[in-house]
């Protein structure tokens, strides 16, 4: 580990078999602390190259619980996190407003790391039980058209890296990988990334497969649609800039979209929005987010798209499927 820490403080990047072996021994414990905070601060000074990028993604799957959903064709709504802009839950939001519309979602998520309240901080706040077994998350799909996949307990390998994450309290490269992980190998993606350069990457790697996807990234630093400006868009067809006005919404500020404190703060902002009673920049920005899923998944326009996603979050279809998976 000593010479690929200099190799890599030296700005040497590692070819894709190297990388794979390397996240392979560090989730069977096989360095100390010290040499794992160090090779998971690292890629905070340098930039992550394609290979190595995809050499840590082959071996986080090769390691996972797999689960096998394929006949639902569910869509995946993940954000890499670790924008430091501390918002609401917009992407478990949006994930319930897709599945109220009619688009089954296989919704990958973990504890917060960089940020306040992660999507599983969230869930269990409500009461929500995480499972990994395979036919509860079918039978939440059947009821529901949608499963919750807490990180954890699908990468159980990634065990001896969790408390060094925790205590680093920054967002590492596994911020980066955390969408293209998910343990049910979805066909289709919704990925917002904290930074263009991360954008293009996960682009070059998503070409390279048979998924159907939508990355996104606001150009002011949000791992999402924030509304605050434009955000990049890149699916499997074309790169583009789009503006709030183009969803027929209007730019916001980015106090509006602020996700509280605490895990209750977040919580609290939840509830409201899915009850109708969030402001109107807080629902657009969840609907904005729905929307893109929907294109994705299902193929709309982006006018279409907007207004099932608008119809799911005010006739209480989407307040409904959370009400439902927490009954289950």
């Amino acid at each position: 580990m000593k010479e690929i820490l200099n190799q890599l403080i030296e700005y040497k990047s590692l070819d894709k078999t190297t990388a794979k072996e390397l996240l392979l021994n560090l989730a069977h414990g096989q360095y100390n602390q010290s040499q794992a905070a160090a090779f998971l601060t690292v890629y905070l000074m340098r930039s992550i190259t394609v290979e190595e990028l995809e050499g840590f993604r082959d071996a986080m799957l090769e390691l996972c619980v797999p689960v096998e959903i394929p006949e639902y064709d569910a869509i995946d709504l993940c954000g890499t996190g670790g924008d430091g802009k501390n918002t609401f839950n917009i992407s478990t939001l949006s994930s319930f407003i897709v599945a109220g519309a009619g688009q089954n979602v296989a919704k990958h998520g973990n504890n917060g790391v960089s940020s306040v309240s992660g999507s599983s901080n969230l869930m269990a706040h409500f009461g929500y039980e995480f499972t990994n077994d395979v036919d509860q998350l079918r039978k939440s799909l059947d009821e529901c058209g949608l499963c919750f996949l807490h990180a954890p307990l699908f990468h159980p390998a990634m065990k001896n890296v969790a408390p060094i994450r925790r205590d680093l309290g920054v967002k590492t490269f596994f911020n980066m990988l955390g969408p293209m992980v998910n343990p049910s190998f979805p066909k289709k993606q919704l990925v917002g990334v904290f930074s263009l350069e991360l954008a293009r990457l996960y682009g070059y790697l998503y070409q390279k497969t048979d998924k159907h996807f939508v990355i996104l990234h606001a150009l002011d630093g949000y791992d999402e649609v924030s509304l605050t400006g434009g955000f990049k868009k890149i699916t499997n067809l074309k790169e583009e800039i789009v503006t709030p006005e183009e969803l027929g919404m209007k730019t916001i500020r980015q106090e509006q979209i602020f996700g509280g404190e605490t895990v209750a703060d977040s919580a609290r902002i939840f509830e409201q929005i899915l009850k109708g009673e969030g402001t109107e920049a807080q629902s657009n920005v969840v609907i904005a987010n729905a929307a893109m899923a929907l294109q994705c998944g299902k193929g709309f326009s982006s006018e279409d798209a907007v207004g099932y996603a608008h119809e799911s979050l005010e006739s209480g279809k989407a307040l409904k499927t959370f009400k439902k998976i927490l009954e289950l």
